[in-house]
């Protein structure tokens, strides 16, 4: 007899909990996204100098090469920076008043310990040297 109850039991929950016409829950999420506004921070008298690095240490291109390039990015005086994990390069533009090489250096190796800059050198256009 119990066996029977037990068994009826699962059953009835087994049909009262399974739902064929759910409705997916849609939730909202407000993200606040700081973003800098790069041409209004950029001083348009300035002198800009175009810098090409290697950076060793890096071993993927979310956490390692995203994170570097992001913390270049926010510093000011900086117009651009990307790190292509691929070639192990980052190339920054910044304004020379404001960014020395050395402070992209310390920026980069403060990111993690692990990550060693290479091979600085000015250059007129990226992807060619000076």
């Amino acid at each position: 007899m119990f066996k029977t109850i037990s068994i009826v039991a699962i059953v009835a929950l087994v049909f009262t909990s399974c739902k064929n016409e759910t409705e997916p829950q849609v939730k909202t999420v407000e993200v606040e996204v700081a973003k800098k506004d790069v041409a209004a921070t950029l001083d348009p008298n300035a002198t800009y100098a175009k810098v090409e690095f290697g950076i060793d240490g890096m071993t993927c291109a979310m956490g390692c090469a995203k994170t570097i390039e992001k913390k270049m990015a926010k510093m000011e005086g900086v117009k651009s920076a990307k790190v292509d994990f691929d070639t192990r390069m980052a190339m920054v533009e910044y304004d020379e008043a404001k960014v020395t090489p050395k402070a992209l250096q310390e920026t980069v190796t403060k990111v993690a310990d692990i990550y060693k800059v290479k091979n600085m050198h000015i250059v007129d256009d990226f992807g060619s040297d000076k």
